[in-house]
This record gives structure tokens, sequence and C-alpha cells, in this order.
């Protein structure tokens, strides 16, 4: 059984946001790949290192800067990484993201039986390309899991995932999507002779035109939605204390919602 891991390139969690002209400023951003995609990476890797998985196959779609998430991907464990890099796909929605990965697959030829997610990005924090890749593609899907248990030879899988007053166990067959999530593992840190070996893995780029899309069915002619733009949260303003006797107190912070609140 193969396997595909899906990596997003995201801004650094330690990283300031800077915007220019509504837009995001790129220009001093550290990119890494998106933590939540590591777990789905490690859990990969612990299929093959149980011989419940024959080859691990990293996707990215991106700028040229995914290359990187890739290589990191590949330092965790991964084969073999696929990079969908080309200026018309700026500005691409979930659903033409998940179009395009879902061509990638058809494109490369890839056998798998698993295709693994990281739950959300923590930059777009949509959650939505799995869902959308897993109804493209006619698979079953099980999201935000906490175990997996994977069985190549009978043609299944179950997963655990964390419910509101419970735990819900889905069995699916194969292939199936899943995206994961903190606690489902604890992500290796790669070692050095692991990076090096990563710089060697081969990483396949395809254009739009390879995947016989065109411009205009990728990007923002290609999407639903369109970012318009991007605006910082306001600035949190000093709280106020209110001090006296008991009835003051309530009579002051009554005054305070009325009066500028205005919630009441």
């Amino acid at each position: 059984m193969n396997v595909v891991v899906f990596c997003k390139s995201v801004p650094d969690t330690e990283t300031r946001v800077r915007l220019k002209d509504n837009r995001l400023d790129k220009s001093e951003i550290k990119y890494i790949l998106n933590p939540y995609d590591e777990y789905a990476v490690e859990e990969a890797v612990r299929m093959k290192e149980a011989g419940k998985a024959e080859e691990i196959v990293a996707v990215s779609m991106g700028p040229e800067r995914a290359r990187e998430a890739l290589r990191s991907a590949l330092a965790i464990g991964a084969d073999r990484g696929i990079l969908i890099k080309d200026d018309a796909l700026d500005g691409s929605d979930t659903y033409t993201t998940a179009k395009v990965l879902v061509k990638a697959l058809e494109k490369n030829g890839v056998d798998y039986g698993m295709l693994l997610f990281g739950q959300q990005a923590i930059d777009g924090d949509t959650w939505q390309v799995p869902g959308q890749v897993a109804e493209m593609l006619g698979l079953p899907q099980a999201g935000s899991i906490l175990k997996l248990e994977v069985d190549p030879n009978g043609g299944k899988a179950v997963a655990n995932r964390m419910v509101e007053g419970g735990e819900e166990i889905h069995e699916m067959n194969l292939p199936c999507v899943v995206t994961c999530r903190k606690g489902l593992n604890e992500p290796r840190y790669p070692s050095l002779p692991n990076i090096m070996k990563a710089k060697r893995k081969p990483i396949q780029d395809y254009s739009v035109a390879d995947l016989g899309l065109s411009p205009e069915e990728v990007g923002r002619g290609g999407s639903f939605i369109e970012v318009l733009s991007y605006a910082l949260p306001p600035q949190k303003e000093a709280g106020k204390k209110v001090e006296g006797e008991p009835e003051e107190v309530v009579q002051a912070l009554i005054q305070y919602l009325k009066d500028e609140i205005k919630v009441i």
C-alpha cells in the first residue's frame, strides 16, 4: 500500500505579520511545513516502519518555497515528492486547490491506499481541502483523528476521533482520506543524516499545463472565493477597573454596559 501525504508551506508561527496595501507582506516571512501536516507525515512513516506501507509520496501546491516544506517531509521519512508550481495558481481557493491536487494524483499515477492531511493549515485555517479531495475522488473520510489502525491486507482502516461528550470510531474501506491532529503521535525531529538524504530524494514538478488544466480553470479565475483584503485585528485597549462598595460597582458596570458598550 502506498500512502500520499499532503503538505503545505505556511508562515512560521513566530513570524510577525505585516500588511502592505491591504495585502500580506511576504518579504520577511519565514515559511515552514504546516505543523499539522507533520503529524500526517509521521503517521505515514510509522505505517511504513510497521510494514503497512510501501512508499510515501509527499504532495504540495505552491510557489518555489513550497519545495522546502516537501524537503522537511522527506527528511522525516517520505520517499519522494510532487510539487505543483505555477504562477497561474495564485489566488486559488480551497475548491481549486483540491481540484489541482486530484489532477496531480491522476497525472502521477500513484496507486494509493491512504491519503493523509493535517486537519487544518495554520494560515488559511479553513479545514476544507481534505473533504473536497475526498468528495472529488469518491472516498470515505475521517477528520481530526487521535488513533489510526490500518489493515492493508483486509482493505480496512479504523480511525478514532474525539467528539463532544465521547468518541467516534470510523471503519472505512481503503483507499480513504484521513486528517491528523495533535495527539495522534509525536512527530520525530529529523536527524542530520536524514536531512542530507532528503536533499537527494526526487521531487517531481508539475505545471498547470502538465495537469491538463488551463490558467482560466485555476487561480482567481477558477475560484468561487476571492480574498479582497487583509486587516489586522483592532489593538486591545486597557481594561477598566471599578472600585468601591458593591452597590457602587454594580451601578458603574450597568452604566458602562449601557453607555459605552451599548449592549443593554
